[in-house]
């Protein structure tokens, strides 16, 4: 697949080869320590300061706040609901882990705290649950990750997909509760697709059933859209399309990859990461495609960006 799509779609470890080459910046009003985060509306990953951590911004870019500050890789930041709390992974005990923390970076704690690795967390709407990947799994079967549901404070780990040999990882919760969407590459399969399963493991459907990869979905806040990354076209461009699948939609079209998307609350944009400037940035459209602007600006890798 392209530079960007996949890269860490199955082990955040790759990060590290996302953000590799990108010079550090110090960046303009980034807090040393946690600080501040609490009236941010995206949250993303950066390495302006040497490595990657999470930061918030204002939606115009403006006011970069880092939120963590550990010598291992804190990444894929997902806002709680209520907007008070941001789940996210990190590798600071080795391997990943699933960690929780207040909007300002205070209270960081490790749910997971497991040997395997976890990650990609996203909130159930009501709050109570985190859905995430692992790969518990036996090591020795092939792409051994699944995803598992856990209550918010990690306890009750429970195998949702429970489908040994293939892979999936966690996109998000549908606004109702009643699914999540997902990226699922089968045992033999090359591509990667984009399903929906029911919340309690039930019916998983192949929404995209392309020949061609396609990931990082996430809901639209009214439920009705879906939008992915897809290099259907020749390189990874945002998609968006129905909650049935239908009505598969380039919006970027792009010479650059563009990827790894979110929608704002009231769903009007789409914040995303690209590299059509030389080096990740982080870009926010219309949801239709048009207007896209360059809201980091900055010669550091920003990626992963999650708007609350």
């Amino acid at each position: 697949m392209g530079p960007v799509l996949f890269l860490s779609l199955c082990v955040p470890l790759a990060l590290a080869a996302l953000m590799a080459g990108c010079p550090a910046s110090s960046g303009p009003s980034v807090a040393p320590t946690p600080s501040g985060g609490g009236l941010k509306e995206i949250a993303f990953t950066s390495d302006r300061d040497g490595n990657p951590e999470i930061y918030s911004m204002s939606a115009d870019g403006s006011g970069p706040l880092r939120l963590t500050n550990a010598a291992q890789d804190d990444t894929l930041a997902r806002w709680s609901p209520d907007g008070s709390k941001i789940v996210f992974a990190s590798s600071r005990g080795g391997n990943y882990d699933v960690f929780v923390m207040n909007a300002d970076g205070t209270g960081q704690t490790n749910l997971t705290n497991h040997y395997s690795s976890d990650y990609y967390a996203d909130w159930s709407p009501d709050g109570t649950k985190f859905a995430f990947t692992t790969d518990r799994l036996p090591p020795d079967l092939i792409h051994p990750s699944e995803i598992y549901l856990m209550d918010v404070d990690g306890s009750d780990p429970v195998s949702l997909t429970n489908e040994f040999g293939s892979n999936e990882t966690v996109g998000s919760w549908s606004p109702d509760g009643s699914k999540i969407v997902y990226s699922y590459n089968a045992v033999g399969a090359v591509q990667y697709q984009i399903y929906t399963i029911n919340a309690d493991g039930t019916s998983p459907t192949n929404l995209t059933n392309h020949p061609s990869d396609n990931g990082y979905p996430c809901w639209s806040p009214d439920g009705t859209k879906i939008a992915f990354a897809s290099n259907r076209d020749g390189n990874v461009e945002i998609y968006v399309m129905n909650a049935d699948g239908s009505g598969q939609t380039n919006l970027t079209n792009h010479p650059s990859p563009d990827d790894y998307c979110a929608w704002s609350p009231d769903g009007t944009k789409i914040v995303f990461e690209t590299l059509r400037d030389g080096n990740s940035e982080i870009y926010v459209m219309d949801a239709d495609g048009t207007d896209p602007v360059n809201i980091t600006n900055n010669p550091a890798a920003d990626v992963r960006p999650d708007w609350r």
